[in-house]
């Protein structure tokens, strides 16, 4: 099994030289053109750019498919005659379904689409288990990690959301996050709620955020500006101060954790405690 990975590791590598090649051949060109004769200086300065341009080009990939899948499901909302044949539907069971369908849908449109489209013209498009962090199965430091990475990330969270509220009175700190399921009457809908909040959406924005997108990044950059950059884009795509401030302490600890286990099984666990210890506050104290 660890030589058929590593025959498979080896395999990617390579392609990814390859692509890295024409990349750096194309800037090196362009740099050429323009006057940089030096071929040290062309070499440091293209390699920079190209990795750069990769970073920044898969970085947009992610939130650009992300909006598009939130797009067509506002759209799908607001077209009446589809949402009339569910007018007498468990309002709770529907918004599980459509959150369900959303989900899956951003997995394939982030992760599969252009691996089937690109990967005839660039081996950068493909991914594997590896690279997703979805290595082996869990395993008790990935518990032990996720107890420390919840305690860990709330606490600087919390920290950073009373400097922000020093700092900047003007935004609303408190605003309450949207999170739908608004028609809960009965214990099947409390269920139906927490598979949707606790289970189906923190294991689906680890498989795209600590999972596709770092272990793109990863593979071309260091560690560091690969966590500030999921790590922004997951705090943004939140889409309030407060939220994406505590999001971002969270990303930042994933992602420190797949550094440290090479998996996102860690991460996925600290996002459930997460959404589990904020549904609780919701729906059953009614914070």
């Amino acid at each position: 099994m660890d030589k058929k990975v590593e025959k498979t590791d080896k395999k990617s590598v390579k392609k990814r030289e390859k692509i890295e090649y024409k990349s750096y051949s194309f800037v090196d060109k362009l740099l050429k053109k323009i006057g940089v004769m030096d071929e040290d200086k062309r070499k440091r300065t293209g390699g920079i750019i190209s990795v750069s341009l990769f970073a920044i080009g898969v970085t947009l990939w992610v939130w650009a498919a992300l909006n598009l899948c939130i797009l067509i499901a506002r759209l799908v909302l607001t077209y009446t005659p589809i949402m009339t044949l569910f007018k007498n539907a468990n309002q709770t069971l529907l918004e599980l379904v459509l959150e369900a369908v959303v989900y899956l849908a951003a997995l394939l449109v982030t992760i599969f689409l252009p691996w089937c489209v690109l990967k005839k013209f660039s081996p950068v498009a493909k991914t594997n288990r590896n690279e997703m962090g979805l290595r082996g199965l869990p395993t008790w430091t990935d518990i032990l990690l996720s107890i420390v990475g919840y305690i860990v990330s709330t606490l600087i969270g919390g920290l950073l959301l009373l400097i922000g509220q020093a700092m900047l009175p003007g935004i609303n700190w408190g605003q309450s996050q949207e999170v739908g399921f608004h028609s809960i009457l009965t214990s099947g809908d409390m269920i139906m709620a927490f598979v949707a909040l606790v289970v189906i959406a923190p294991i689906c924005e680890e498989l795209i955020f600590r999972g596709w997108l770092y272990g793109k990044l990863r593979a071309r950059i260091s560690a560091l500006p690969a966590i500030l950059l999921v790590s922004l884009l997951f705090g943004f795509v939140h889409g309030q101060w407060n939220v994406g401030v505590v999001v971002f302490c969270m990303s930042v600890a994933n992602c420190l954790i797949r550094e440290l286990t090479g998996t996102i099984y860690g991460g996925i666990l600290v996002h459930i405690i997460r959404n589990a210890i904020a549904f609780y506050g919701l729906f059953v104290l009614g914070l």
